[in-house]
């Protein structure tokens, strides 16, 4: 069973998303979660990270007050509030299972990724 991350769109400038990821076959409790994003023609690069059982967050410098990240242990799904939207977020989003229980930045402290859902903010 993969990560499965779902609610993205496209949406104009100012506007908002919910991006939603449920992983249903492996362990999520105990981890910490994360999303990533990748424009095209750019790196992969953090967004946000949660840590288990929540009650740590790290966002990066351009989506700090605008983006919430949260979690649903009891439903196994991991989730990203984006308010504001600009079209320099465009891009598509990842969401990522962290190899432990605290809250990481390093796209290689994360082992499992869901298949990524395209967000385009139209300005």
């Amino acid at each position: 069973v993969q990560l499965q991350a779902c609610g993205g769109g496209l949406v104009q400038a100012g506007g908002s998303l919910r991006l939603s990821c449920a992983d249903s076959g492996r362990p999520f409790s105990n981890y910490a979660w994360g999303w990533f994003r990748q424009a095209p023609g750019k790196e992969r690069e953090f967004v946000a990270s949660i840590s288990y059982p929540g009650r740590s967050t790290r966002y990066a410098d351009s989506v700090k007050g605008r983006f919430t990240i949260s979690r649903d242990n009891a439903n196994n799904t991991v989730y990203l509030q984006m308010n504001s939207l600009k079209p320099e977020d465009t891009a598509v989003y990842y969401c990522a299972r962290g190899k432990r229980s605290w809250i990481a930045t390093d796209a290689d402290e994360y082992d499992y990724w869901g298949q990524g859902t395209l967000v385009t903010v139209s300005s």
